[in-house]
């Protein structure tokens, strides 16, 4: 599923190549856990700051590509998640469900990971988080967020990606290159 969506006129260039993989591993990730299709119901930027839908996991990344990832369910659509990937019916209050939703966001991040690591990019990922504040982080003057939703047989999934290249990082890393010869 490749997507190619266009930045808003505000001087920032959209990175797809660093947003792509983690659109690919969440659709895949969703297909397979779910065993249905998934589509893209909607596709924006934001430059707001983010408003939680429900049971939310949140991902920091820093190095060459530096930003973060929020998965999103409302209540009802984790809830299903959690009880299909879990194999029986869960209570809404269950903390396995909130488990479950930041599981999800480890698989969608490790696959994304993979991919982005072999075009040669360096970066920490961070462990997620519970993202329980009703704003997320807003995005930066060179950082816009995407946000898709997907639709899947038992709901929509949020995906909030704001990332960037560090850009500042390839001269130290070619000193440090340099230095080790």
């Amino acid at each position: 599923m490749e997507l190619r969506p266009t930045p808003q006129a505000r001087g920032t260039e959209m990175r797809m190549d660093l947003i792509q993989p983690f659109i690919n591993a969440a659709d895949a990730v969703l297909a397979q856990g779910l065993q249905s299709p998934t589509s893209v119901a909607n596709l924006s930027m934001e430059q707001e700051a983010y408003r939680r839908k429900g049971v939310a996991a949140l991902i920091w990344v820093t190095g060459d590509i530096e930003g973060r990832i929020i998965i999103d369910l409302d209540p009802g659509t984790a809830l299903r998640v959690a009880s299909r990937f879990a194999g029986a019916e869960l209570p809404e209050s269950d903390e396995l469900v909130r488990e479950t939703v930041c599981e999800l966001a480890n698989q969608v991040i490790g696959n994304a990971v993979t991919t982005l690591n072999d075009q040669g990019f360096h970066f920490r990922v961070h462990p997620p988080v519970l993202h329980t504040s009703e704003h997320g982080p807003k995005s930066t003057e060179d950082t816009e967020a995407l946000v898709i939703c997907f639709d899947t047989a038992i709901g929509s999934v949020f995906l909030n990606i704001a990332l960037r290249h560090n850009c500042t990082r390839a001269p130290e890393q070619a000193a440090t290159v340099g230095h080790a010869k």
